[in-house]
């Protein structure tokens, strides 16, 4: 799900939510207004040897994984401060930068979890934690565990130039979460809970973040999909992705049926059949697009479809043009993990050219040098050039923005 805002508005001065939390003394507070005052700026590339706190013990109005990921960012006279400090210190620069309707709405969506998680009783706890043994099959845990491209390509394989797929879940984990989501969507009916949907295509499923899930998928997200991504879809952000959206879908009868022609707002997607019985369903793949070229013709070579089978995962760039056929019987229910990354979504501001992972503007950008070499070849050399990446410095404060509980 995107972040909508009206980014007219200026800075807000910070109130309330979130402090009642925190301990500090007035002298701590001066001297963090005093750093925020004298403008501490934020440093362009994080500090990667910065090992940052962990946030999740704290009730803060941010997702937990915001101020771990922003702390590698913080000037160096804050990282040795306490981590209340560091709180505050990120939190006011945070708020200044969120306009007054987004802090509405972000208010809004935490009342709706809060409200959903303090009533709804969880069928398989186990599940709201990460147990890597019960969770995986041994050939991907071997995988993660060596930790190099060779060991992710020995465990999957990659049927089309950027679709990779491989077995991931155990069985019996893809029977507790149909369980899980069973569960809560028979409390859903019985209470009458108005749930919010995956995304603006799906009219089933439900979001697993908003039923208290959102911590174990950041750690499958950090601690399993990003090493892969890191390694296949770098130039999209895979070694910096920071957030995520978890949620499952359904198909068959009374369901969804098929999946119109689309691309996922991510970075990179994983894609995993927990089940049931069914046929067709079958995913179609046609090219990895920028914005600009989202609606343009696929080659031969960008044409894949893959059929699902339960607890075998397929993972591939957010921007890889996809949709799902009719499943004709039964009924399918799969687990989607949309992986962010707020510092490439930044980035890609300043860019034009995008031939590193676009098919089309790769394709343009080999037509430019064959009309290039062909003119110089012929005594009329072309001016043409790729367009360049503005140089402007971005600011670092909206990479995060974008994660706020997606």
């Amino acid at each position: 799900m995107s972040l909508p805002g009206d980014r007219r508005e200026g800075p807000s001065p910070v109130s309330g939510g979130g402090n009642e939390v925190l301990t500090a003394d007035s002298s701590r507070s001066v001297t963090v207004a005093q750093m925020v005052a004298s403008s501490q700026r934020l440093r362009l590339n994080p500090n990667k040897d910065h090992k940052p706190d962990s946030y999740e013990d704290l009730q803060v109005d941010f997702s937990p994984s915001i101020f771990s990921s922003l702390e590698r960012y913080l000037p160096p006279s804050m990282l040795g401060v306490s981590r209340d400090d560091k709180v505050k210190f990120m939190r006011e620069i945070l708020v200044k930068y969120l306009p007054h309707g987004e802090r509405n709405r972000v208010q809004k969506h935490r009342d709706y979890r809060k409200k959903i998680i303090s009533n709804y009783l969880p069928l398989h706890k186990e599940l709201y934690t990460i147990h890597p043994t019960m969770f995986f099959v041994p050939s991907f845990l071997k995988a993660i565990s060596d930790n190099t491209e060779e060991s992710f390509r020995s465990m999957m394989s990659e049927p089309s130039p950027g679709v990779f797929t491989f077995e991931m879940l155990q069985p019996r984990f893809c029977e507790l979460l149909l369980a899980e989501v069973e569960n809560f969507e028979k409390w859903v009916n019985e209470t009458k809970f108005r749930i919010m949907r995956p995304n603006t295509m799906n009219k089933f499923g439900a979001v697993l973040d908003d039923f208290g899930l959102e911590t174990m998928l950041d750690k499958l997200m950090e601690g399993f999909i990003r090493p892969m991504s890191k390694v296949f879809f770098p130039e999209v952000g895979g070694s910096t992705l920071d957030s995520h959206h978890g949620f499952v879908v359904e198909y068959g009868k009374d369901r969804d049926v098929d999946l119109g022609f689309h691309v996922d707002d991510s970075e990179v997607t994983l894609n995993v059949c927990l089940g049931k019985q069914f046929s067709g369903g079958e995913l179609f793949f046609r090219g990895t697009r920028c914005d600009k070229h989202v609606n343009t013709g696929s080659q031969s070579e960008e044409i894949f479809d893959y059929s699902h089978v339960p607890g075998r995962a397929v993972l591939h760039r957010g921007r890889h043009r996809h949709g799902a056929r009719a499943t004709t019987s039964g009924h399918r229910i799969n687990l989607l993990l949309w992986c962010r990354s707020s510092v490439f979504r930044e980035m890609k501001k300043y860019q034009k050219d995008f031939s590193s992972w676009c098919g089309e503007c790769l394709r343009e950008k080999k037509e430019r040098q064959r009309l290039s070499i062909a003119a110089t070849k012929s005594g009329n050399p072309l001016d043409i050039k790729n367009t360049p990446i503005n140089p402007a410095e971005p600011l670092i404060i909206f990479n995060f923005l974008h994660a706020l509980f997606n």
